[in-house]
């Protein structure tokens, strides 16, 4: 990856931006930012845990549960080191090559959780569309297949903007509207043309997170049609059921995602600086914290097992 300098050869650093009029109360914001990483954490490690260690539960949809968790992981490792620096240290400025580096994990994490969404959506239509060939189609090898594209297609896109990034000039102290670093945010700032950068992270935007929507949103449309032929009341409710908790994931993550996007475009100026910084944390941080409270609340099989490891003697 390529490291930008100025003219004179001197470094570039970007300055990490603290939650806007709470600057000096950074001590104290960082206990609900504490909190939720730490709820991050142990909810994803234990779905982890829990699909690994009960065979049963080695089924497509808990595959990709599975992988949901990862990806949660994944996301929120990667917005923690300069989230804790700002935080907890007070320390707010880094390197251009740390600041990218950051931004590349950070948006190959949100798409590879996209992806899984997706993944997860295709699973919930075979499994109510074809139920006789659920276990045929969605083999352990063509999962694992899927969960090796869904990485593969993730990196591939993203080092390139990375790599750009680092073919551009900038000021030598920036300033960043948070406290990690993101391609939109670090493009800005660059006072040289970023026309390539623009359109090829449209393109990889409008390729992963975009096209991800579209067919999540068609799989639903399927799924929709084919549950409402049926003729049971019950069967009906039954299948709905089934998709509820990755309904709400999905809206966890494309909801701040959609109202982040309208507003950098349309309304940035017009809002105060805190809702802007304020969806963009609940599009980072929220859902790694959420999601597994969503899945054991609204999945039995996990609910179950998470009790057992609480109370093992009453169950």
């Amino acid at each position: 990856m390529a490291i930008p300098s100025n003219n004179n050869g001197s470094s570039i650093f970007f300055i990490l931006m603290d939650l806007p009029g709470l600057e000096a109360a950074h001590c104290w914001t960082a206990i609900p930012v504490c909190f939720v990483y730490v709820l991050s954490l142990l909810g994803n490690i234990t779905i982890m845990y829990i699909i690994k260690s009960v065979p049963s539960l080695h089924t497509p949809m808990y595959l990709f549960l599975s992988m949901l968790s990862m990806a949660d992981l994944g996301l929120s490792a990667s917005t923690l080191p300069s989230m804790a620096a700002v935080f907890l240290l007070g320390q707010r400025k880094v390197e251009a090559a740390t600041c990218f580096t950051q931004l590349f994990f950070i948006h190959t994490f949100s798409v590879i959780e996209s992806a899984v969404l997706l993944a997860m959506a295709f699973d919930r239509c075979v499994a109510i569309r074809e139920p006789l060939r659920y276990a045929t189609i969605l083999t352990s090898k063509r999962i694992g297949a899927i969960g090796l594209a869904i990485m593969t297609r993730s990196a591939a896109l993203h080092l390139p903007l990375a790599v750009l990034l680092g073919r551009l000039k900038f000021q030598p102290i920036n300033a960043l509207s948070h406290s990690y670093c993101v391609h939109p945010d670090v493009l800005r700032l660059a006072s040289s043309s970023t026309l390539v950068n623009s359109g090829f992270g449209l393109f990889v935007m409008l390729f992963t997170l975009g096209m991800d929507a579209i067919l999540i949103l068609f799989s639903y449309v399927l799924i929709l049609k084919t549950v409402l032929s049926i003729a049971s009341n019950a069967e009906r409710l039954k299948a709905f059921n089934t998709c509820i908790s990755h309904v709400c994931a999905v809206l966890l993550f494309y909801t701040p995602l959609v109202s982040l996007s309208m507003i950098h475009r349309f309304g940035k100026k017009k809002l105060p600086a805190q809702v802007y910084m304020l969806l963009s944390y609940l599009h980072f941080l929220f859902p790694p914290m959420l999601n597994p409270i969503v899945y054991s609340v609204k999945t039995k099989e996990i609910q179950v097992r998470i009790l057992k490891m609480l109370h093992p003697k009453t169950l």
